[in-house]
């Protein structure tokens, strides 16, 4: 092993490694790999990951190549032995595959793990152990995904859209969804998830809507959404979503956008009665009886289509309060419910992109 540090007419590149399967990556993580990457000029973190785990492997890997810039993530998928009593060649099948993704020479390996003074020495390197007894963060990807909300201030924010529940406020106009929505935002670690049509129509002008620019308007709403997202709670409020602009194409172009209904869909949909005295306020479309009754008809078709979750709510203010609150407790308290599910092409919304 090189001595870092030493003596020599050219300057020395000091390298430190350090691998895990990060699933999902957590507060400690990052404290650790931070840290690494402070005391050496390169630093290398494997993710490996096994086909059979429950959480897609990409993502994991996107999640940590965001959460470390100028770090050297590489992913390592392949079938490995994970305890030394699974195999009786662990360590030197660990030593070759390291050595394949890592041929230059390691000078520090980094860890909390107890087996630390063992893989730095088939690396040939210095065990540079981080947090052993997990003071600073109290906390594994076990107990994470055993219960992320009772964990959710060791969860990055980059990872939080995995494990959040989406409560959408749903219905006609003058519903009062965006008032409730605030409301229900403040009482679960906010922020709401406003509703981005509003501040859409302020800037459009009046030229007749169509199918591309519905399309473009719930684009920018999932935009808004996943900037919002990382720093909400276990359960996101959001003031309507694409579905709801899908149900405004229905009533707006008098025909259905199979686009819009086929966006990633909310955990539960609050559907507000259209029960309460209708207030125009300048944007607002349907104010006549008929127009606003034929509106709340396809909101609620609309969710029936779709196989949406959804609870009506209704009745006067307070009492529309008391159902929506209690009605998002209940989701908040049931077990995750695995978006491991979700197909790849849903990813990138996790991983917080648009």
């Amino acid at each position: 092993m090189r001595s870092p540090g030493a003596c020599s007419a050219d300057p020395v590149t000091t390298r430190g490694f350090l691998l895990g399967n990060f699933m999902p990556p957590h507060a400690g993580h990052v404290a650790l790999c931070q840290m690494a990457a402070a005391l050496v000029d390169e630093l290398t973190v494997m993710v490996c990951t096994l086909e059979r785990e429950p959480m897609p492997a990409e993502l994991r890997a996107r999640w940590m190549r965001d959460l470390l810039p100028g770090v050297n993530v590489v992913h390592c998928d392949r079938e490995m032995p994970q305890t030394p009593s699974d195999h009786p060649d662990f360590w030197s099948i660990w030593r070759k595959a390291i050595r394949e993704i890592h041929p230059e020479p390691i000078d520090y390996a980094f860890g909390s793990e107890p087996d630390l003074a063992r893989l730095a020495e088939e690396l040939e390197a210095r065990p540079l152990p981080v947090d052993l007894g997990r003071r600073a963060f109290p906390i594994s990807s076990s107990e994470i995904r055993d219960d992320p909300a009772g964990n959710w201030r060791h969860i990055p924010g980059l990872v939080r859209p995995w494990y959040q529940k989406r409560v959408v406020v749903f219905g006609a106009e003058s519903v009062g969804k965006s008032s409730l929505a605030d409301r229900l935002a403040a009482s679960h670690d906010g922020p709401v998830v406003a509703e981005y049509g509003r501040i859409y129509e302020g800037t459009r002008g009046d030229t007749p809507w169509s199918a591309a620019e519905l399309i473009e308007l719930a684009r920018r709403h999932e935009a808004h959404r996943a900037a919002i997202a990382p720093w909400g709670g276990p359960v996101l409020i959001e003031d309507t979503d694409p579905l709801l602009t899908a149900v405004w194409a229905q009533m707006l172009l008098g025909e259905r956008v199979p686009e819009l209904e086929a966006r990633p869909m909310g955990d539960l949909y609050l559907l507000l009665d259209a029960d309460v005295p209708f207030v125009q306020d300048g944007i607002r479309y349907f104010a006549d009886g008929g127009g606003r009754r034929r509106f709340q008809s396809l909101c609620e078709a609309m969710l029936e289509r779709t196989g949406a979750r959804y609870q009506r709510i209704s009745g006067g203010w307070d009492a529309r309060d008391r159902q929506a609150q209690a009605a998002a407790e209940r989701l908040r308290a049931e077990p995750f419910p695995g978006r491991w599910t979700l197909a790849p092409a849903l990813w990138p919304v996790l991983a917080g992109e648009p």
